[in-house]
């Protein structure tokens, strides 16, 4: 390969006439620089927006299916979400257990102090890298020199006394814009550390809900386990009854107890998730799980938005805090191209020293204890086994790999949200399904009871509508908490609304406390 083919890599022959003409390429690319104030390297555009105009393949409804005792929701696309978007469920207290949450989580907590770490690197950044570095440095010296070292034999020496006081200046000056990249790159890790925060606040509130909807969920299924326990403990009773007269056959008799006894062995379990769920909602409230004081949460505490804002595809990436985040990272990955191919420039470098040397206190005031210099370098690099051209190499194939994690990140994205609606028009139709179901079984149950206190049918008959009603009204239950879960879901999937925050986030107290 011949030598001009790499900057790190020079044959003996040619490496004369290499350098001399480097040296003049080298001199007009940095008169050009500093006239025009450039910096290598790529300049970073965002990402354009997807062009497509749908989440789906298929059409959405506009309006979801209704069923008895829940609304329809309509779905408003090019709508806003609001910031607060969790008080569309109409809770006050799940309103209060947020507000709350918002000052006193660790999480969030945790990435606010992130957010500021960035901010300081940022400014040291700037500082070292835009500004000279000024020092002021203070010596002084005692020291006996040997008589041998002075040529003055027999004298035993000469003892000197050296006092130093300077100013010590240094400068780099950012020809090819290396620092300038560096300073982008350190903006960019504050971009990510901001988006961060948001996935941070948007997770917690989302979670927070969640959790609120499945401890409602699980109550109710309690609770409707213990009506059914009732009902057949009562039936027991009955059957108890009708066997001590001679009615029923031990038989029906064990199978009722059976009936109860599976019944009551279901409530364990229920109970032990309820108990866990309501853990888990204090820690993400910021809570030991031992404190008193927090809500406890019902169906009928929360209620399914009426309307549901859906974001238009275009707005999505510049919505969404992972999107954002991610463009972030391939910010940063644009800024390492351009520091590494400012690294294959010369530097440029001006240091400057000002201060008095002498040997007493006094001979400091004296003009002839004055001592200055001033010195400008400048450094190329030639040969470095092909390191810099590498480094260089490996920025741009960083740079690629971020842009396909940003591309994975918004076609997940919009899978996201591609669900979410989905599952809220399958929610709808499933709860109006499970709630017919569920009326027919308790009018199903109601008749076969009093058909059997008549003797009009027999125990088996009674036991499947028990089973029925008992298998409808859990699925009722279950499909409400679903439909208000997969609601938040899609509030979480558009983002959360937090460009619409017209306060700045409560900030959790630190930890540390430091005199500024």
């Amino acid at each position: 390969m011949p030598a001009e083919a790499t900057p790190d890599v020079l044959s003996a022959s040619g490496a004369i006439e290499l350098i001399r003409s480097r040296l003049t390429r080298i001199a007009v690319i940095t008169l050009n620089a500093v006239l025009a104030g450039c910096a290598v390297g790529p300049d970073f555009h965002r990402p354009a927006a997807p062009t497509t105009t749908t989440y789906t393949q298929r059409p959405l409804a506009s309006e979801t299916a209704s069923s008895p005792g829940e609304r329809s929701q309509r779905l408003a696309i090019g709508g806003d979400i609001p910031d607060q978007w969790w008080v569309l469920f109409h809770s006050r207290p799940l309103d209060q257990l947020i507000r709350d949450a918002l000052e006193s989580s660790p999480s969030l907590g945790a990435a606010q102090a992130a957010l500021r770490e960035a901010r300081e690197n940022l400014n040291a950044e700037r500082g070292g890298l835009l500004y000279p570095s000024v020092d002021a440095q203070l010596s002084g010296a005692r020291q006996r020199v040997s008589a041998a070292s002075t040529g003055q034999a027999g004298t035993g020496g000469a003892k000197l006394t050296v006092i130093n006081a300077t100013l010590n200046a240094s400068y780099n000056l950012d020809v090819f814009g290396g620092a300038r990249r560096r300073i982008e790159g350190a903006a960019a890790q504050v971009d990510l550390a901001h988006y961060e925060l948001e996935a941070t606040y948007l997770t917690l509130t989302t979670s927070i809900v969640a959790t609120a909807i499945r401890e409602a969920s699980l109550r109710a299924q309690l609770q409707a386990t213990r009506e059914i326990l009732a009902a057949e403990e009562h039936q027991l009773a009955v059957v108890r009854r009708q066997y001590e007269l001679g009615a029923v056959s031990r038989l029906v008799l064990l199978s009722q107890r059976t009936q109860v006894a599976s019944t009551r062995a279901t409530m364990p379990a229920i109970e032990k998730t309820l108990t866990q769920t309501r853990h888990q909602l204090a820690v993400l409230a910021g809570r030991m799980p031992s404190d008193s004081g927090l809500p406890e949460f019902t169906l009928d505490m929360l209620q399914s938005p009426r309307e549901l804002p859906v974001s238009l595809p275009s707005s999505l990436v510049r919505q969404r805090p992972d999107i954002l985040a991610s463009e972030a990272l391939l910010h940063q990955a644009s800024a390492q191209v351009g520091v590494a191919t400012a690294a294959l420039y010369p530097t440029f470098s001006l240091t400057a020293q000002y201060g008095r040397s002498a040997a007493s206190w006094g001979a400091l005031s004296k003009s002839e204890s004055m001592v200055w210099s001033l010195l400008g370098g400048i450094t190329q690099p030639i040969f470095h086994g092909g390191q810099l051209t590498a480094q260089r190499r490996a920025a741009v194939a960083a740079y690629d790999q971020a842009a396909h994690q940003y591309r994975q990140t918004v076609l997940q994205a919009f899978a996201n949200v591609a669900d979410a609606l989905r599952g809220l028009e399958s929610d709808a139709d499933a709860l109006a399904a499970v709630a017919e179901s569920d009326a027919a079984a308790k009018q199903t149950l109601d008749l076969a009871q009093k058909q059997y206190k008549l003797g009009a049918i027999g125990y088996l008959a009674l036991l499947d509508a028990q089973r029925q009603y008992q298998l409808a009204h859990i699925n009722l239950v279950q499909a409400q908490a679903n439909r208000l879960s997969d609601t938040a879901g899609l509030f979480q999937a558009l983002g959360g609304g937090w460009w619409n925050r017209t306060r700045p986030l409560a900030k959790v107290p630190t930890t540390l406390k430091t005199a500024d």
